[in-house]
């Protein structure tokens, strides 16, 4: 949601009438309960599945006549956005915010928290209590309400018969590569296997029901043909190559059987040999460029979990160093962060049947840990970690990269093999210049994995001092203040005064490379703001740009 999008959403909101209960404005001046936020964040997705809308809205800065009055709630962006750690903590199935946002508008900050709707069948709780709204009250959800959201069917498009669909629909090749890896997952049953008839099988992999064909079973096994039997639906995988400036240079388009294309598209990927820069023994020689598992599991998952009601293609765009995949459909965990840490299956599926026909053919892992697993494995060869989209709703994109992005942390990863995996995921945040919380830097200062100024944080000197990047780290290393007085100090002895041109020029070079120009000279404007008004060692003459400074 761009920032216009996102004015536009705050002003439908404001002119709401009449019952909202999912909708709540906060002034939240300086701070706001964490437990009060917690309810509110079960409050509003029971009530937004209740009132069957898109999402709950918090909405801090705005009064209870729903004028902007601004708040100063969280300043410090990083702790800002913890919150969805914060708060997927204490919620069931580990649900928290879909995004955080700020406008800064004349009248104040606003801060819009968006909350999904509970999921079909699961009320959301606080603490193990589900909330809901009384008018503008908070109250604990009633019996009533409970029960109308347990009552809610899940509807599995997957698992739906195809109406006039027979076995003559699914491709035979397909089918006889379904029993090899079925074979491969059940080994002792692979003598049974050979003797079963296609429907018996088909019923046994839950392709069908009863013999008669499922949607899941078009998607997997389906000839090409027989696409139109899932209509309006669409089921199609586009790899496109993309160069440099990323124009197309090269496409395809598979329909099903996606069994038999998912590997087809894997071998259009050019997974050439990726040659380590020469560091003692910390690397090997070469590697290829990509995981071939992480590529399959990152490929499947997109058609597992591809909201198939939304008639959208999955895309996979290759380029010279990275991957990138896209499937239609919300991410159900909510966060990454959340899938890594409960290490447990998804308790709800879009698309259940299909999951299951996938596990039984071996494309996916049957216990829900193949997101994981990609982290470990690109962990493992010292690479960055998938990068998951999710600020686009209705909409998944994972990047797999295939080349060191900062050498420094692969550096780290290959002299620390115990880090664990949370910790990584945090060092990788830093290297991709995302921004990580105060709390999460100290974490890493402490390990002595990072160092700077937060936020302008880099790589460990104990690591790029090992690994002979010397040059750099003293690029980035910040002196301390004292080393920059002491310089301003002797220039203006030997000179009897000096400009802050002069000054510029003096220290700019040696102030830390991780800062910009402009936090540069806001470095060096704070200095000697310190040491005329605090250390009392220098004074400043005139008031223009050509004033000068001379010791007191």
């Amino acid at each position: 949601m761009t920032e216009e999008e996102l004015k536009i959403t705050l002003t439908e909101l404001l002119a709401l009438s009449g019952e909202t209960e999912w909708v709540e404005f906060k002034h939240a001046k300086d701070s706001f309960h964490f437990d009060d936020l917690g309810e509110y964040f079960s409050a509003l997705s029971n009530e937004a599945n209740l009132k069957n809308q898109q999402n709950g809205w918090l909405v801090f800065g705005v009064n209870n006549k729903r004028e902007i009055v601004g708040t100063n709630f969280r300043r410090d962006i990083g702790k800002l956005h913890s919150l969805k750690h914060e708060i997927s903590q204490h919620t069931n199935s580990n649900i928290t915010f879909i995004e955080i946002r700020t406008l800064n508008l004349p009248e104040g900050r606003v801060i819009l928290f968006q909350i999904p709707p509970a999921p079909l069948g699961i009320p959301v709780t606080w603490k193990r209590i589900s909330y809901g709204r009384d008018g503008e009250s908070l109250v604990p959800l009633s019996i009533q309400e409970i029960e109308i959201i347990r009552s809610q069917k899940k509807t599995d498009w997957s698992g739906e018969v195809c109406p006039g669909a027979t076995l003559n629909d699914l491709d035979k090749d397909a089918i006889q590569k379904a029993r090899i890896e079925y074979k491969k997952k059940n080994q002792k049953l692979a003598d049974d296997v050979d003797k079963w008839n296609d429907e018996t099988f088909l019923n046994k992999i839950k392709a069908a029901v009863q013999g008669q064909v499922t949607r899941a079973a078009i998607i997997i096994l389906g000839k090409p043909e027989s696409v139109h039997l899932i209509s309006p639906s669409v089921a199609k995988m586009s790899w496109i190559l993309k160069n440099e400036q990323n124009l197309e240079i090269d496409y395809e388009h598979f329909d099903p059987p996606f069994i038999l294309n998912s590997e087809a598209i894997l071998k259009k990927i050019r997974n050439l040999k990726y040659r380590y820069l020469p560091d003692n023994t910390l690397f090997p020689e070469e590697i290829l460029k990509y995981e071939p598992w992480v590529i399959r599991e990152a490929l499947h998952n997109c058609i597992a979990h591809q909201d198939y009601f939304l008639n959208s293609r999955i895309i996979i765009v290759e380029k010279d160093d990275e991957l990138i995949f896209n499937n239609a459909g919300s991410f159900i965990p909510q966060s990454i962060e959340t899938v890594i840490t409960q290490d447990a299956p998804q308790r709800y599926y879009r698309n259940q049947l299909l999951a299951e026909l996938m596990v039984n053919v071996n494309m996916i892992d049957t216990i829900g840990s193949g997101i994981k697993k990609m982290f470990i494995k690109q962990r493992e060869r010292f690479f960055p970690l998938p990068t998951y989209e999710l600020d686009i709703p209705d909409e998944v994109t994972v990047k797999i990269y295939g080349k060191v992005l900062d050498e420094n942390y692969s550096r780290v990863l290959s002299a620390n093999d115990s880090l664990g995996l949370q910790t990584v995921m945090l060092l990788d945040s830093v290297q991709k210049k995302k921004i990580i919380s105060k709390d999460a830097y100290k974490l890493l200062k402490q390990k002595r994995l990072v160092e700077g100024r937060f936020p302008n944080i880099f790589v460990s000197y104990s690591v790029t001092y090992y690994s002979g990047d010397r040059a750099k780290y003293i690029r980035n290393r910040a002196f301390d203040k004292k080393y920059y007085k002491d310089l301003i100090i002797e220039y203006i002895s030997k000179y009897g005064k000096a400009t802050r041109k002069e000054l510029h020029d003096l220290l700019l070079t040696k102030i830390s490379d991780v800062l910009n120009e402009k936090q540069k000279k806001a470095k060096v404007k704070n200095l000697l703001f310190e040491m005329a008004h605090k250390d009392k060692t220098i004074i400043k003459t005139g008031k223009t740009k050509a004033s000068e400074w001379k010791l007191k």
